[in-house]
């Protein structure tokens, strides 16, 4: 057996890279200035490349939004998305007539299945000062028996994420964030049923882990056939299986071999992806990813001829209004109010 449980050491991109059963995965890092009255950015837009602004100018991007920040109505079929916002706020407003606002630490738990659009806008609510917006967004493959179900979404809310917290021998504390797999005897919440995640034998874990200055952490084992990415995105240094590794690095690791995580001097910010394969063809092209070439053609056929459901919204970037608070209006008609 290999001394080292690293695979693999590779540099962070954007997106970053991912394994099976993970497709994608981007974090948003964008410090927004005060908000204007239609909560955009009150500040000049000269010089970006509106609908196409993916250059961090000033600290901040527009992405696809021409007044407010975000991606437009767009369509997927036949994977996932899990949207997990640390600090700021998402809108969201589908093909189906479902919308929700939320952020500060909660979660969106996508499932496209057969096919729908969405939109997902950055609201600039405070008007005195800065809007920052912190945020991963991963893509989970669905199996193709998975590929076609209906549509669903589940709000896995700030306060419905358990957290652990352990303390090592010197009393340096790491606090790791689960939003889907087990930790000992503490589980995250349940996915959506149609999910990879689901099922408890796939071994999916999505954590994002707080390390203290000093703190040191072992990660919990996996079988042998679990891929494990491990994202180190902010940070001065940190060990890994005895390995120095500088922050902005992302690592590929045995998950059944024991690997020790030793923080340096300044707090570190990481993020633990796991799950068994699916094993299955991907064949992947913009926001459809299927099992064959020409289930993709047919994914596009069917989109222009349906639209996935058409859009009931007036704006392509829907925003909701700047006083309403958290909330879900799911696709069967059900609301959720939060706080804040």
């Amino acid at each position: 057996m290999n001394s080292s449980p690293i695979l693999q050491i590779s540099p962070l991109g954007f997106p970053w890279k991912t394994q099976d059963p993970f497709l994608f995965c981007v974090y948003h890092a964008d410090d927004y200035p005060k908000g204007n009255e239609n909560m955009g950015p009150d500040a000049s837009l000269v010089g970006r490349n509106l609908g196409q602004d993916f250059v961090i100018k000033d600290g901040w991007r527009m992405y696809h939004g021409q007044q407010v920040p975000g991606f437009p109505a767009h369509p997927h079929r036949g994977f996932e998305t899990v949207t997990i916002v640390k600090k700021g706020l998402v809108d969201h407003s589908d093909s189906l007539g479902a919308m929700a606002r939320f952020g500060h630490g909660d979660v969106q738990w996508l499932t496209s299945g057969k096919g729908l659009q969405h939109a997902e806008m950055f609201p600039l609510l405070e008007q005195e000062k800065k809007n920052p917006l912190v945020l991963f967004q991963l893509w989970l493959n669905l199996p193709k028996v998975s590929k076609f179900v209906e549509p669903h979404f589940r709000m896995l809310w700030n306060d419905m994420i358990p957290q652990v917290v352990h303390q090592d021998n010197n009393g340096h504390t790491t606090e790791i964030e689960l939003t889907a797999g087990t930790l000992g005897e503490v589980s995250g919440p349940a996915p959506t049923p149609n999910s990879w995640a689901a099922d408890p034998a796939n071994e999916v874990a999505i954590f994002t882990i707080k390390m203290a200055p000093g703190a040191e952490w072992t990660l919990p084992l996996a079988s042998a056939e679990a891929n494990r990415s491990l994202y180190y995105y902010e940070g001065d240094s940190l060990s890994v299986a005895g390995q120095s590794i500088q922050p902005n690095h992302g690592m590929e690791l045995r998950a059944d071999q024991e690997t020790i995580l030793k923080n340096g001097e300044k707090e570190a910010y990481l993020l633990l992806l796991q799950g068994r394969p699916i094993n299955e063809p991907v064949v992947q092209h913009g926001p459809f990813v299927m099992n064959s070439q020409a289930e993709i053609m047919e994914a596009f056929q069917e989109y222009q001829r349906t639209q996935f459901g058409g859009w009931p919204w007036s704006s392509a970037a829907p925003v909701h209004a700047r006083e309403q608070g958290r909330f879900a209006r799911h696709i069967d008609g059900t609301v959720e109010e939060k706080d804040g």
